[in-house]
């Protein structure tokens, strides 16, 4: 009965210190599905890595409109990466 006490407390103490992982992604939920070109002044493009799991396309809008997340998953985000890397 020592025993198990022994290996149960190890196992939680083990266990109960490990905490999930937490996400530290730039964009906050789907984002947008399209922006007009004529107002983008930048389109950053961010591949998934080990603190966020996500594609991320942050596009900075002309005149300090600030920033805005686009929709990976959208049709105008994918034509825009389509043509870029066809442009490379």
């Amino acid at each position: 009965m020592v025993q198990f006490l022994t290996v149960f407390n190890c196992n939680f103490i083990l266990f109960a210190g490990q905490r999930t992982s937490v996400q530290r992604c730039l964009c906050q939920g789907p984002g947008m599905n399209m922006v007009r070109l004529q107002r983008v002044e930048k389109i950053e493009v961010f591949s998934p890595s080990p603190s966020c799991d996500k594609l991320e396309i942050i596009v900075t809008l002309k005149n300090g409109a600030g920033k805005k997340c686009l929709n990976p998953e959208s049709n105008f985000a994918k034509n825009y990466i389509r043509k870029a890397l066809k442009n490379r």
